[in-house]
């Protein structure tokens, strides 16, 4: 990947067939509680030693990822060797990418909800990002259902508008971006709710995004699935989910968007891969549909390297294991024998 490709290039390059997006962009303190969760310290070098162990990854990075979403701190530091941790992900064919925003804050007059902030000084940041190598950005929106009225236009409006003025100015700082908004799904919903305000959500965002005047061509999405919250006493079928995420997308994302990177939102490993196998079989569509996961392709490597440099190549066995199924899930070739054969 070199920096004459264009974003058209660069956002076709992230939704490339067969692969999809690390999301390794786990801020200090989320990374804590995973490597809580393994009784490993959450220092600078543990960090850095565990994002090495998966950028190289030689089978996974090379065949199935495209791109790589890095914290402020990943983005900076270097490998035991002293290679800076992008060169390793351009090494393996993969783009760099960066998360921009400054996380959730209270929404005033919105109990409950938030906003993203970050847009102060957003340019400056961007352009520093693109000389350290950023190809790519991601920003986060976040919405929940907690009763009724929620999430509300406020919160939506708000989010979609913070989202669109991210979008304007990466594409004018020259990198492309992650267009995020995530309806949460750890409440007790049911597929139809998901369904009605994940629409609500991506026509507003593509409302404002045509409004900053963002080219389309030159972004991403990266939205939740139309799934039922974790709670809820009725869980759909994957093919229902697939089903009805696909029907959304059709009604509000429009065809000039390249691609779809879904996150995984909680779902367990297997069935953010099955949902995304069920969507590309349902196929042809409009746009790439790929993956742009975090911890359905981190929690097995995390749980096999386990903080011990012995075990590095069993963490690099499963993250390629989960890094292939994702990534012939986007050929809408993926099934269960496959799962079970590894």
């Amino acid at each position: 990947m070199t920096k004459a490709m264009t974003l058209e290039q660069v956002a076709a390059a992230m939704v490339a067939p067969g692969k999809g997006i690390l999301a390794a962009d786990e801020s200090t303190g989320t990374i804590k509680k995973r490597f809580d969760s393994i009784k490993t310290e959450n220092t600078e070098d543990n960090r850095r030693d565990y994002r090495e162990m998966l950028f190289r990854s030689t089978d996974a990075m090379k065949n199935h990822v495209s791109g790589v979403i890095l914290f402020d701190e990943t983005i900076r530091q270097k490998a035991k060797d002293g290679t800076p941790l992008t060169k390793l992900i351009e090494a393996s064919g993969s783009l760099p990418g960066i998360k921009v925003d400054k996380g959730t804050k209270p929404l005033p007059f919105s109990k409950g909800e938030t906003i993203t902030e970050g847009l102060d000084g957003l340019a400056d940041r961007i352009k520093e990002y693109a000389g350290l190598g950023a190809k790519f950005a991601k920003w986060r929106a976040v919405y929940d259902i907690t009763g009724p009225g929620t999430p509300s236009y406020a919160a939506i409006n708000a989010n979609a508008h913070a989202l669109a003025r991210y979008a304007a100015l990466c594409v004018e700082g020259g990198i492309v971006p992650i267009v995020e908004p995530e309806l949460l799904m750890d409440g007790g919903h049911d597929i139809d709710a998901c369904e009605m305000v994940t629409e609500w959500i991506l026509k507003e965002v593509y409302q404002q995004l045509y409004y900053a005047n963002v080219p389309l061509e030159k972004t991403i999405l990266k939205p939740n699935m139309v799934i039922a919250g974790k709670k809820s006493p009725k869980q759909a079928s994957r093919e229902e989910v697939a089903e009805r995420t696909v029907k959304v997308l059709k009604r509000c994302v429009p065809t000039a968007v390249p691609g779809i990177a879904f996150l995984s939102g909680g779902q367990s490993d297997e069935d953010a891969t099955a949902h995304l196998h069920y969507m590309n079989a349902l196929g042809p569509l409009p746009w790439k549909l790929s993956f742009s996961y975090g911890r359905a392709l981190q929690a097995a490597a995390l749980k096999a390297w386990g903080g011990k440099s012995e075990n590095v190549a069993a963490g690099q066995r499963a993250f390629s294991h989960r890094a292939k199924m994702n990534g012939v899930a986007t050929l809408g070739k993926w099934d269960e024998k496959q799962e079970k054969a590894a």
